[in-house]
This record gives C-alpha cells, structure tokens and sequence, in this order.
C-alpha cells in the first residue's frame, strides 16, 4: 500500500475531520521526506518490499503523534525508520538462514539522479549492499546513518538506543569492517557501462574467449532464485568456470532471450527477458576495468520493484 493509500484509509477509519483531498500537515511532513525515509530502511534491509512494509508502520507511529510537541521531524522520523528497520531486519536476519542458496539484494530500477549522487549510488551497489549483509543489524545502522546520511552521533544514539560513546565506537569498527570488504575504487558509470557492453556481447553471441577477456581471472558469480527460479546454489569463483557455465545456460535459450542496459541501484545493469517477460536482473561490480563480481537475480518475487523508477535520497 502508497503511502498516500496509508493516508485516505487512516483518515476514512478515523472520521476525525472532514475527508478532503488536500494532505493534513501530518502527511504532508511525512511525505516530504519520504525519500529519505526509504533510502534508509532500503540501506539496512537489502529489500524494497521490507523498505515500503517498514515506512507504513513509520506513518502509523507518525500519525498519532501530536507535531506541536516534536521539535526535529525529520530527527523524529529517522528514529522511528531505524528503529522499525532494525526490528524487521532481526526478522530477516532468521529468514536468511533458512533461504535456498545465495541471498541478493533486491534490485531497484533507479532514476537517473541516484547515480549523480556518487555517494549515495556507491552505497546502494549490489556490491556494498553485499558488504553490509556482514554487519551486525546495530553495525549497520550506525555505518548508514552516519558514513552514507551523516548524522550526527547523539541523532544516531537517539536511534540505536546506545550512548553516543557507544555508537562513535560502533561506527569506527563498522567502518574499518567495510573498508576492508568494499570495492577499492568508485568506478564511472562510462567504464561500467562499457565492461557491461563487452560482457553482453560475448553473452549474445557465445563468445567464450570474448567473456574470458572481460572477466577478472577471480570473477565471482552469484545467483539468486529464492527456490523458484533455477540459480546457481553456491558462488562459483574463476573466470574459466564462470564463462563456460554462462555460455552453457545462455546457448540452451538465446532465442529467448534479450538483454538490455538500464540502471539498477544507482549504476548500470543488464535486464534479461525470456519469452518476453522479466527474467533476470544482472548487476556488476569492476575492479581495474574488468568484472569481479557478477550477481543475478532471479527470484520473481525481488523483481517487482523494476516495473517503476525509484527515486533515493539523502536529503529530505
């Protein structure tokens, strides 16, 4: 449910005023930093679906607060996002455990100013979003709120329930934990653009030596089909391997399929149609100008989310 489908059902339970189409102030503060609000929950998630579930319990706490007594809004929001994200990602924390083989995050389609933010379109990469699966859920907060959103530490302790102390401790053990783990470089968009041109040449024509040039000789792939859809079960590491195996599966149905750039968590990607419909999304990850990380997403139900732009903030 859109939030503002939050706003009309609240309104028509409660009957407290007259029903109109003019936004209260509740709404219209929550709606102006709405962006942010699911940038954040995006961010320590991984998944759009929990994102969205998590801003509508964000607006039911809002909407029964009284706004004369809330002297930072958009303070007051960010707690109540982290700490609902927090809640739900223990919940996802026991989910992962028990998912058929590798976990990806959820794929956005992103409108193009995500990737002019070049801060905010490293963080929500594929691979970055890898990187904060390894954080413990408080880790994670505190490494959002402060290293992408730069918040303040006694904002964030507000958020985290910990002292500021603590959370300046967290964020430098976080911090140290990603940096080991993240990509070494930001690369441009022109250079990922034409890594992925090369890699959808070879894969549209089976050109096997033509994958092995753009493949790092420790190229990972995963895959993600959540048990639908067939996937690779485990990572499969080596360009040799990873370059056979994709000639192998995409020989079996290339009149089927057809591949087309677009732009996934704020960089570019490769969208893969069979029959016409919505197959797989593949995003990558460069290291000196070739593909270390290939990550395909298949589960149909983490696809959703690329039927329509979405746009990622910051910023309220």
């Amino acid at each position: 449910m859109a939030v503002r489908d939050i706003w009309w059902v609240t309104r028509r339970l409660t009957r407290s005023r007259p029903v109109d189409d003019r936004p209260d102030r509740a709404t219209e503060v929550f709606l102006a930093h709405r962006n942010l609000l699911f940038t954040i929950a995006y961010e320590m998630l991984g998944s759009a679906a929990d994102a969205e579930d998590v801003l509508q319990e964000t607006w039911l706490r809002w909407a029964g607060v009284d706004l004369d007594e809330i002297r930072e809004q958009r303070a007051y929001l960010v707690r109540i996002t982290t700490r609902q994200a927090l809640a739900r990602l223990r919940v996802l924390g026991r989910r992962k455990e028990s998912y058929v083989g590798s976990w990806l995050p959820e794929p956005l389609l992103t409108a193009p100013d995500v990737a002019e933010d070049v801060e905010l379109a490293d963080s929500v990469s594929m691979a970055v979003l890898l990187v904060l699966e390894t954080l413990a859920p408080t880790e994670r907060a505190v490494f959002v709120l402060r290293e992408v959103f730069d918040l303040p530490y006694e904002e964030i302790a507000e958020a985290v329930d910990k002292s500021p102390a603590a959370v300046r401790q967290i964020a430098h053990r976080a911090r140290a934990h990603v940096a080991a783990r993240r990509p070494r470089e930001v690369v441009s968009a022109a250079e990922t653009r034409s890594a992925l041109a090369a890699f959808q040449r070879a894969a549209e024509t089976g050109d096997l030596q033509g994958l092995l040039d753009i493949l790092a000789p420790e190229v990972v792939l995963l895959g993600d089909g959540g048990g639908i859809k067939q996937a690779v079960p485990r990572p499969i590491v080596g360009a040799d391997k990873v370059a056979r195996l994709l000639i192998g599966g995409f020989g079996r149905v290339a009149e089927l399929m057809s591949f087309r750039p677009t732009q996934v968590n704020g960089h570019p990607a490769l969208v893969v149609h069979q029959d016409g419909e919505l197959d797989t999304v593949v995003a990558v990850r460069i290291d000196d100008g070739r593909i270390t990380g290939l990550y395909a997403v298949r589960n149909p139900e983490k696809l959703s989310h690329m039927a329509r732009e979405h746009t990622l903030s910051r910023f309220a």
